[in-house]
Parts: structure tokens; C-alpha cells; sequence
């Protein structure tokens, strides 16, 4: 086929298609990287330690021994949900890290301050 009969204006069809194929495979391989990694988010100087896989999901808690008194629940509660606010947000990262290059974010993974809209960093 010469140029002129491609529709696609000269484009090679199959080396973009083999291209999207070796980036599906890049990224299933990234995306079962993250599923095997954990980072852990910690508060308090190590009282409550959590641990969440690198797609974000909570794998484990660890509660310092006699770093609270048991009457007072409301305040461990407290601690853990910040431990993993902690964790999420290095899961999160770690996966723009993993996989914006790969759905070509620049590193992002479209959070609310990259794209254009309400709240966003260029004021929109």
C-alpha cells in the first residue's frame, strides 16, 4: 500500500498497534508489581503502624504494646486512621511512580490538582 492509498495519512497501523500492545503488557506488569509491594504509614513515633499493598488495600496493623489505655478507644481509632492516611498516600504515590509514565500522565495519576477544573493548581 502506498502512502497515498493509506487513510491513515502514512501512519504504520501495525507499529502502533504493536506499540499499544508492548505498553498493555508494561503496564499489566507494573500494575502486578504494585499488587506484591506494601508500604507502611506510621503516627505517633511507631504507636500504630499500618501497612497497605501498593494498589492501597490494608494488609496489617501493628499497635505499640501499652501505648494506650484501653478505655480511651476513641483516641487509637484515631491514631489508625491517620496511620493509614499515611500508608494510602505512599501507596499512591508509589503508583503514579509506577504507572503515570506508562499511561502518560507525566508521573500523575490525574489527582485533582493536574487537571484543568475547580481547584486545580492553574486557578481554574
Amino acid at each position: 500500500m502506498t502512502e497515498s492509498e493509506n487513510p491513515f495519512g502514512g501512519l504504520d497501523m501495525n507499529a502502533l498497534l504493536q506499540q499499544a500492545q508492548q505498553m498493555q503488557e508494561q503496564m499489566m506488569s507494573a500494575q502486578a508489581e504494585l499488587a506484591q509491594a506494601t508500604v507502611e504509614g506510621t503516627v505517633g513515633d511507631g504507636l500504630v503502624t499500618v501497612t497497605v499493598s501498593g494498589t492501597g488495600e490494608l494488609v496489617g496493623v501493628k499497635i505499640r504494646r501499652d501505648s494506650f489505655d484501653p478505655s480511651e478507644t476513641e483516641d487509637l481509632e484515631d491514631l489508625i486512621v491517620a496511620a493509614y492516611r499515611d500508608a494510602r498516600g505512599k501507596s499512591e504515590a508509589l503508583a503514579s511512580e509506577k504507572l503515570g509514565p506508562l499511561a502518560g500522565l507525566g508521573g500523575g495519576l490525574g489527582g485533582e490538582n493536574e487537571l484543568p477544573g475547580p481547584g486545580n493548581q492553574l486557578g481554574f
